[in-house]
Formats: structure tokens, sequence, C-alpha cells
């Protein structure tokens, strides 16, 4: 995987975190316990840093990148498809093709659709299930299906050790 080294910052990667050979980690970047990210994403912690919190997944083609002032902070058990100067909370399912745009802040247990815009310095309360372009809550989530964005990270955590047999041809 190519991990780089940006102004004397090197990414810091836990023992038991999964990152695919074809992901890219750049300069100030943690990965907590039994994060994984999968192929095609990138992480460029070069104006800020990027934190992601224990058992998320940065799934294939994630963009995760900062701007002046504005770090990535992510929770903990938390899913992603394109994160920009943002802060998210735990338990958090990003869907495809959503964006999170500087200063958004999305609470702990958020359901945010595939294709959602959350423009910038927006701050949505936990357990929201947010939709569209612009993003606007619709309704609050059920505990069933807090449940299951837990659920869906949980997966992606056992996924670890079966890639970590993955054989290149």
């Amino acid at each position: 995987m190519p991990v780089y080294r940006l102004e004397g910052n090197v990414p810091e990667i836990a023992p038991d975190a999964m990152v695919m050979e074809e992901a890219t980690l750049i300069g100030r970047i943690h990965l907590a316990h039994e994060v994984s990210v999968w192929p095609g994403a990138v992480l460029r912690g070069d104006n800020e840093p990027i934190t992601v919190g224990e058992g998320s997944n940065l799934q294939d083609g994630c963009m995760v990148h900062t701007d002046p002032d504005y770090p990535v902070d992510s929770g903990c058990q938390v899913t992603v498809g394109h994160l920009h100067g943002c802060k998210i909370g735990d338990g958090v399912l990003v869907g495809m093709n959503a964006t999170l745009l500087n200063g958004a802040e999305i609470g702990d247990h958020c359901i945010i659709g595939a294709g959602a815009l959350v423009t910038s310095g927006k701050r949505f309360p936990p357990r929201s299930l947010l939709v569209s372009v612009p993003a606007k809550v619709v309704r609050e989530l059920t505990d069933d299906e807090v449940q299951g964005a837990l659920d869906n990270s949980k997966v992606c955590a056992k996924k670890i050790d079966q890639y970590r047999s993955l054989e290149k041809l």
C-alpha cells in the first residue's frame, strides 16, 4: 500500500487495522483499532489531521481529505463513502456518493442517504435520517435502523482477517 510521509508526518496505523494495497495514505492520519480501508480509498492528511475511529471502514474509492482549519474526525463504527473537513459521530452510515463538506457535523447514529449533499457548516442531531441535495432530516431513526448501521460496520470488521489472506495473482 502506498503510505507517504509529508512534511515529517507519517500515517499512524493500529496493528490490527487493515489497509488494502490499492489504498493511499498521506501525512497526518490516525487509524484506530479494527479500521479497514478498502481498494481505491485515498486519505490525504496534508492540511489537517484525519482521525478514523475504532471499527470504522472507508469503502472502495472513498476520498477523505482536509482543508486548512477543517480536520476530519470520524467516530467509531462508521461506514464512509466521501468526507471533506467534517466531524462524524459514532455509529454513522454514510451512503454511497454522499458528500460532506467543510465544517459539517453529524450526530451519533445517523444514516446519510446515497447521493446526499451535506453543505458547509450544517449540523445534524443524533439518530437522523438525512437525504437529498442539500441534505435534510426526514425523520428520526428507529432502534432497528441504528442497530443495522452498527451491524454494517461489524461486517466490514469481520472481513479484515479474510482479506489479510488475499492473494495477488
